[in-house]
C-alpha cells in the first residue's frame, strides 16, 4: 500500500512558492505587457527586462511550464509570446487586467507570509504594524498615489465578481444601491451598466471619493453614480433598496462584523436586501481553499479579522433582524452572500 502512495501533492504544494514568485516576478517586470506587443526572443527580453543571460531561459521555460507562456521552437531564436489567459489578464493596458493585486502580493503579502509561523502562535498581525505600529490602512490613507494602486489592485480581482453579481442577482424589484467602501466606484458603476434603473451611491471616506468621482466620469455615469463621504464606523449608512459590501466584512472582528451588519439592516427598507461580496467559505470548510487562505491572511494583515462561511453569515444577519439569506455563485471562489429584509 505504502508504494501507492506518491508524495509529489506534498511536494507540489510544499514548493508552490518557487511557482508563484516566478508569476510574481513576471508581473513586477512587466513581461506580459511586453509580450502584448509580439512575440519576443530570449536575447530581445534580455534587452528590454534587463535580465541577465544566466536566468533568461530558465525563467522563460519555467513560464511555459507552467502554462503562462507559449514559445515557437527552440534555442536563441525561439520566439515567446502570451497565452490567451495572460494576454487578458497580465496585459497591463486589458480592462480585465488583474496584475494589480499581484503587484501587491509580490511587494507586501509574499513577504509577510514568511512569518505565518508567529501568526499562527501569537494571533497577532504581521505587516507594516509590526515595524510602523500603524495599521494597513492608516499607511495607505496617508499616501494618495500608494491608495490609489491599492484601490487599483483591489480592483482587478473584484471585477469577475462584480461583473457575475450583476448579471446573476434580481435588480427588478430594486432601484436604489448604496455600496458600503466602495472604493473606485467600480461595483456602482457596473451595476448601473448593467442596469438602466438604478441609481447607486458609492460610499467611502474622503481621501477616495476624488479617485470615484474621475472614474464615474470616465464612464459618463455622473447623473446615476455619486459618490459620497462615509465612514462606516461612525456614520450610519445612507438608505437604499440595496446595501451591498464588497471585500469589506472580512476585514474585521467578530464584534465590528455585527455592528456593520446591524447598520445595513437599519438602512434597508421592508423587502431590502444586503449584500456581502466575499470569497465565502463552504459551510463545512472543506472546498474553498482560497477563502480558508484569503482568512489566514486576514490574520497576518488585521489579527482579529476573518473570512466565514455562508451559515456564519446568516446567524448574524438573522440576529441583526434578516428574514432570509442565500448565497449566490460568483467568479471562482467568491460568492454573493445575501440578507432579506
Amino acid at each position: 500500500m505504502a508504494d501507492e502512495i506518491s508524495p509529489d501533492h506534498i511536494l507540489q504544494i510544499g514548493f508552490g512558492f518557487w511557482a508563484s514568485k516566478a508569476l510574481l516576478s513576471a508581473v513586477e517586470l512587466a513581461l506580459f505587457t511586453h509580450l502584448s506587443k509580439g512575440p519576443q526572443t530570449g536575447p530581445q527580453l534580455e534587452a528590454v527586462l534587463s535580465l541577465h543571460p544566466r536566468s533568461t531561459y530558465d525563467f522563460l521555460d519555467t513560464l511555459l511550464a507552467l502554462g503562462l507562456l507559449e514559445r515557437n521552437g527552440t534555442g536563441q531564436s525561439a520566439e515567446y509570446m502570451n497565452t490567451p489567459s495572460t494576454a487578458l489578464f497580465l496585459v497591463k493596458t486589458s480592462p480585465q487586467y488583474i496584475g494589480g493585486i499581484l503587484e501587491m502580493a509580490n511587494a507586501r503579502l509574499y513577504r509577510f507570509w514568511a512569518d505565518l509561523t508567529p501568526a499562527l502562535k501569537t494571533g497577532l498581525p504581521q505587516n507594516e504594524m509590526k515595524t510602523t505600529g500603524k495599521s494597513m490602512f492608516e499607511a495607505l490613507y496617508a499616501d494618495p498615489a500608494r491608495l490609489e494602486q491599492f484601490m487599483d489592485a483591489m480592483g482587478g480581482i473584484s471585477m469577475g465578481n462584480f461583473m457575475a453579481f450583476a448579471e446573476k442577482f434580481d435588480f427588478s424589484r430594486y432601484t436604489t444601491l448604496a455600496d458600503i467602501g466602495g472604493a473606485t466606484g467600480q461595483l456602482s458603476t457596473i451595476i448601473a451598466a448593467h442596469h438602466s434603473h438604478m441609481r447607486c451611491r458609492t460610499c467611502d471616506l474622503a481621501e477616495v471619493q476624488p479617485i470615484a468621482e474621475r472614474r464615474i466620469r470616465a464612464q459618463n455615469l455622473q447623473g446615476r453614480v455619486t459618490a459620497e463621504t462615509v465612514d462606516f464606523f461612525a456614520d450610519e449608512f445612507p438608505q437604499a433598496d440595496i446595501i451591498t459590501m464588497g471585500m469589506i466584512l472580512h476585514d474585521w472582528n467578530l464584534v465590528d462584523k455585527r455592528m456593520l451588519i446591524a447598520k445595513a439592516y437599519r438602512a434597508l427598507p421592508p423587502g431590502g436586501a444586503f449584500v456581502a461580496i466575499e470569497n465565502i467559505i463552504d459551510d463545512e470548510r472543506r472546498q474553498n481553499a482560497f477563502g480558508l487562505m484569503m482568512s489566514l491572511n486576514m490574520l497576518i494583515e488585521f489579527g482579529e479579522a476573518f473570512d466565514f462561511t455562508g451559515a456564519q453569515f446568516s446567524e448574524w444577519c438573522r440576529e441583526a433582524g434578516f428574514s432570509r439569506c442565500e448565497i449566490i455563485p460568483l467568479a471562482g471562489p467568491a460568492s454573493a452572500a445575501v440578507a432579506y429584509k
